[in-house]
């Protein structure tokens, strides 16, 4: 086994120094006028964290979102507007609003450890309910768990931190601040393992306050959400002082089984707690299948017992467990008798990271009650509360009670369930239109039936105690882990969505509420589960490669409906290949037959996926013992230059080439440093022997970005990442047409670079600081699209970037070519009144090296001018979006230009541009430079 080194977590005070560098980066931008617009979608929103209603007014309200940022609600939910983009994140843990000051706290960090839980920097503070935002510290906590304000005296504020989520740190605890954040006590500390996930105090007793402990260690390769370090504290005086109350009298399970604990305080007395409890169950009350087998059933069977079992319930275990076609109870039993596997491997051949993320047998979910202020606890009902947390309680541990009837609480996990008596049944209040996988519940204290709840699909609304939901979805906050497009005219963008599936839909769709008129929402989902990449077949757009976690992947023909499985298998008797969460898929450009599927081999087949064989050996370090998938595949990626020249990334930082297909491969990451995640691999377009590779250190906390390239088959590296702020690397794309331009998708936004990575420009109008997972250019259009992971798709059009060679950067001042506009007669009129009018425009690109006032005028062929524009012009690309509107003087020009036009004032009161052929000219001093404008 290869010997894995302990990365170093980037220090607090790196983290606070490149927000800083890319705050001065956004200003000297040569790009930062270049707009982004957000395209969408929204109708499947994305992952909530925390919820904070106005009491005085309960159709105000802030949701905020894992890694979307905060949005505020004045409507119920109707419309949402944004209030952290200008922060140094959008990504959260919790909120909390004084609404009498109107302070807003943000805890930055998730609160959850997912695989794209991502860290924060801190706590931020906005007096003016989100206009201005400042830090008010606690940088290296990472993630927030929760956040207390006291209602008495707002300057008085309880943090639970829960630290940083792959690496130990000791800022983490519950800290306290009473000037208003300007220094912070700790006041819990357990060890740098352990942080607190939550803290309540009772309502109208700030004094008394729980807190839950979390002792975690996530790696890349293990995952243990459970351990000694987690328990329950109380506190008498404000949270000054804590005393642990989970321990071996109290009732509550400890040692170190016990995971992620959820709290909720009725009154003084009565309390209750949600634990995520990884003690395994009792085998023998393990729920059976009646009659059929299972795999633990193989696990100690002779070979005599597996001889002399029934055909037909042997088949049923093949057949349900996805077993090959050619493994059926005949030839099974045959390879048995002949000794070529053994009845164990029918158990192995199951064992892959699914099966170890939902079939471990932990006791899961449980429900405890105080009645006496913590003193003593009773769990609250007699049987499992199964597939509430399944195995992956870290994910969830939330309790609430209603402040109205203290037998009345709710829990939530993959569903939400609502108990009358105390914990002792449940009842589900999911519904048709509310996404699974809840983290955040709001009960009204004036109304206990009006709920607001947010789950992995956003918000929704109750007003009848969760018999039925409302849905309020119009925050574009989607969680892309990859994007792709195809070449159809308009194109469509397909992407794949943290726990939302896969979608579709046009470049074209508008994302707005027209939708509802017609109930047919513009894009379209194509699969469920946490969606994955996604491939176009180019000779038919019908035919498209995509799946969910863990390799599970099919060949969908959109035409027909028809759906294939396409998941390379193992041969009976090996073990299973091990598959990313993200597993990478290629279409060859070569061959549209040809794909390419990475586990912990590179496979291929030949034939759209039915038949697969292996063309490499392991090309991964060899895995390491976990309950994670590990060892496995990130990034694939054939030249264009030549069949079979491929190279591959993988997660433990291992990069190879093959130069023949598969023949023979060479590692060529030997100088990187060790043991970082391959987020891509890229073989250039532009130069046969040029590769880039982007290294990512999430799973260390390592924000460091890594970014090579090489033009020698990766014998030899360049690194070009070093004038790029901290801040981990998911995605490097090259630019089609020009190869100097390369862009860059990191946890906290985008960059691009215009003379191949020796200097690196942010990419930041109109685009928030959101992790950007994946790039795509629509190369027909020009198009470059950002699929974030957090705020759905970003589109630019970058035209001018590719055509900034050297003449262009030389230059005083250089105009971009003007695309053509098709004429309109329905320019600036609409079918009533009372509907916006239809207004066209076109955008006027330029570059100019100097800061100045620009004049930008439209003239006619012969030079007489009929518009005039003034523009404020920084150094780099500027762009002036022209609305294609004349003058009166230049309405007269024009009338005697074109007689036989009628040039007309319409409904807006504006007059515009008949069919013809236009000069446009910016002049800066004595410098001018003049482009074409032609309306057809």
């Amino acid at each position: 086994m290869p010997i894995f080194s302990q990365q170093v977590a980037t220090p607090a005070d790196e983290v606070q120094k490149a927000l800083l560098q890319k705050k001065q980066m956004e200003i000297s931008s040569l790009v930062r006028t270049i707009p982004f617009e957000n395209i969408g979608p929204s109708v499947m929103s994305g992952r909530v964290v925390d919820v904070e209603v106005n009491p005085e007014n309960t159709t105000e309200f802030y949701v905020a979102y894992a890694s979307g940022g905060v949005w505020h609600t004045v409507n119920n939910g109707t419309t949402f507007e944004p209030i952290l983009d200008t922060a140094e994140t959008i990504n959260t843990g919790d909120i909390a609003v004084d609404w009498q000051h109107g302070t807003i706290w943000v805890g930055t960090g998730e609160n959850n450890a997912s695989r794209s839980s991502y860290a924060g920097v801190g706590i931020l503070k906005s007096t003016d309910f989100g206009k201005n935002w400042e830090n008010a510290g606690l940088i290296d906590g990472h993630h927030v768990g929760r956040i207390l304000i006291n209602p008495e005296r707002p300057d008085e504020v309880v943090i639970g931190v829960t630290g940083h989520l792959y690496s130990s740190n000791e800022e983490r605890g519950v800290y306290k601040t009473v000037d208003g954040g300007k220094t912070w006590k700790k006041t819990l500390f357990i060890d740098a393992q352990t942080g607190i996930i939550d803290v309540v105090s009772v309502p109208g007793n700030f004094n008394i306050q729980y807190a839950s402990a979390w002792d975690k260690d996530r790696k890349a390769w293990n995952f243990k959400g459970n351990g000694s370090g987690s328990g329950i504290y109380k506190s008498t005086d404000g949270g000054n002082t804590w005393k642990k109350i989970s321990t071996e009298t109290s009732g509550f399970p400890i040692g170190t089984g016990v995971g992620r604990i959820g709290l909720a305080a009725y009154n003084e007395d009565t309390i209750y707690a949600i634990l995520d409890n990884q003690f395994r169950r009792d085998a023998d009350k393990m729920d059976k299948p009646q009659g059929q087998l299972t795999k633990e059933d193989f696990k100690t069977m002779s070979v005599e017992t597996f001889i002399e079992l029934d055909d037909k319930k042997l088949n049923q275990y093949l057949k349900t467990n996805g077993f090959q076609e050619k493994y059926r109870a005949e030839n099974v039993k045959q390879m048995v008798h002949s000794g070529a596997v053994k009845p164990i491997d029918l158990a192995k051949y199951l064992e892959n990271a699914n099966s170890q993320l939902f079939d471990t047998p932990v006791i899961g979910a449980e429900v405890y009650r105080s009645d006496n202020g913590g003193v003593t606890w009773e769990k609250t009902h007699k049987e499992y509360l199964n597939d509430i947390f399944y195995s992956y309680g870290y994910y969830f541990g939330q309790i609430q009670v209603s402040p109205e009837n203290k037998d009345h609480i709710y829990i939530s996990g993959v569903p939400i369930l609502k108990s009358k008596d105390g914990g002792k049944s449940f009842v589900s209040i999911s519904s048709e239109n509310v996404h699974a996988d809840h983290h955040a519940l709001w009960i009204n204290p004036q109304n206990p039936h009006h709920l607001i709840n947010g789950n992995d699909g956003g918000v929704n609304i109750s007003y009848d105690d969760g018999s039925n939901w409302l849905k309020a979805n119009q925050p574009n906050v989607g969680q892309f882990y990859a994007i792709n497009v195809d070449h159809e005219e308009p194109y469509n963008v397909y992407g794949g969505l943290q726990d939302n599936g896969v979608w579709v839909g046009s470049i074209d769709a508008k994302e707005d509420s027209k939708w509802h008129q017609t109930g047919h929402y513009p894009w379209q989902q194509i699969m469920g589960g946490d969606g994955m990449q996604v491939e176009i077949d180019n000779r038919n757009v019908n035919i498209v490669y995509t799946g969910f976690q863990f390799g599970n992947y099919f060949r969908l023909n959109r035409e027909t409906e028809e759906q294939t499985y396409i998941q390379p298998k193992h041969e009976l008797g090996e073990l299973p290949y091990r598959f990313n969460w993200q597993t990478p898929i290629l279409l060859s450009s070569h061959n549209q037959d040809i794909i390419y599927m990475g586990g912990n081999k590179l496979m291929r087949s030949m034939n759209q996926g039915d038949d697969w064989t292996s063309i490499s050996k392991d090309l991964t370090g060899g895995g390491k013992k976990g309950n994670v998938a590990y060892g496995t595949l990130t990034s694939i990626s054939e030249s264009v230059f030549q069949f079979g020249l491929i190279y591959t990334g993988s997660d433990d930082g291992l990069v190879y080439v093959t130069l023949n297909s598969g023949v023979d491969w060479r590692l060529i990451s030997g100088s990187f440093p060790k043991d970082l995640w391959v987020s891509r691999v890229i073989a250039s377009t532009h130069k046969k022997e040029r590769v880039y590779v982007t290294l990512n250190g999430y799973r260390w906390d390592d924000f460091t970005p890594y970014v090579y390239s090489s033009d020698d088959y990766g014998q030899t590296w360049k690194n070009i990442g070093q004038n790029l702020p901290v801040s981990a690397v998911n995605v490097i794309k090259e630019d089609p047409n020009n190869e100097n331009v390369l862009y860059i998708g990191t946890d906290n936004g985008a960059y691009v670079s215009l003379d191949r990575g020796e200097n690196w420009q942010v990419f930041s109008k109109g685009l928030p600081n959101v992790a950007v997972h994946d790039l795509v250019i629509q190369q027909e259009t020009n198009d470059l699209l950002l699929g974030t992971h957090g705020r759905s798709i970003y589109k630019t059009n970058i035209e001018p970037l590719q055509q900034f060679t050297e003449e262009v950067s030389a230059s005083t001042l250089y105009i971009f070519p003007v695309d053509s506009i098709e004429y309109s007669p329905k320019w600036g009129d609409s079918w009533s009144s009372w509907i916006p009018s239809t207004e066209p425009s076109t955008m006027i690109a330029y570059y100019t090296s100097i800061v100045t006032t620009s004049t930008i005028t439209v003239a006619t062929e012969d030079g007489k001018v009929v518009q005039e524009l003034s523009k404020q012009t920084n150094k780099g690309f500027n762009y002036v979006s022209y609305d294609l509107t004349v003058s009166e003087k230049g309405r007269k020009i024009l009338m005697k230009e074109y007689p036989d036009e009628e040039i007309s004032k319409k409904k807006n009161g504006k007059y515009y541009l008949p069919v013809g052929n236009y000069k446009v000219t910016i002049v800066q001093g004595k410098k001018s430079v003049q482009t074409d404008l032609e309306i057809n």
